[in-house]
């Protein structure tokens, strides 16, 4: 694949261009890795996403591969234990948060709809056209306030409508691959049928 034609945000680090290539954007249904990236959202705010997937594998291995129902048995002595954690993002008020985020995630399993429902409830109602500049793309839309609203209501932190709009984007709600793109023309080919299983 032409590097020059992808999106021009994931630069050329192998990391970076893997997950453009093989999971942004791709639609994902699943609780656990929509809880992952909510959580991975909240602790990019105010950092670039390379430092995200670069200390990707140890937020793995500190939140017990993402399993909600193990996080949200924390104690003090996790939230501590975490602080320390130089391979994290050892921000307490953000360790806080996806403790309660965790509890949230489990919590609305016993309500009317669970994460991924209540996720894709805000889905845009069509596509929008692809875009041709990434100056074109929003950081922000109607469906991401109305999403950072109804998590909010649910318990969850650090998840304003730019972090809820990047969650859309990496959990696949949209597409905002830009047009020139050939992973765009690659999901079409296949009607973005490489989804995430549920």
């Amino acid at each position: 694949m032409d590097q020059k034609s992808r999106c021009w945000w994931c630069g050329e680090d192998p990391l970076y261009v893997a997950y453009h290539d093989e999971e942004w954007g791709v639609p994902s249904h699943d609780e656990q890795h929509l809880f992952e990236m909510l959580l991975l959202e909240g602790f990019q705010a105010g950092l670039s996403w390379i430092t995200i997937l670069r200390k990707r594998e140890n937020f793995r291995k500190a939140f017990c591969s993402f399993d909600a129902e193990a996080i949200a048995r924390f104690k003090k002595k996790d939230l501590d234990r975490l602080a320390l954690d130089a391979g994290i993002v050892r921000n307490r008020l953000k360790i806080e948060a996806a403790i309660a985020n965790a509890r949230a995630t489990v919590a609305l399993r016993d309500g009317p709809r669970d994460l991924p429902a209540l996720v894709w409830a805000h889905a845009p109602a069509a596509p929008a056209p692809p875009r041709e500049r990434w100056g074109d793309v929003p950081a922000v839309t109607p469906e991401s306030v109305a999403l950072a609203k109804a998590l909010k209501a649910a318990g969850f932190r650090f998840v304003g409508p730019t972090t809820a709009y990047a969650t859309m984007q990496a959990a696949g709600l949209v597409d905002d691959h830009l047009a020139s793109c050939p992973v765009r023309a690659l999901r079409a080919a296949r009607g973005r049928g490489a989804a995430r299983p549920a």
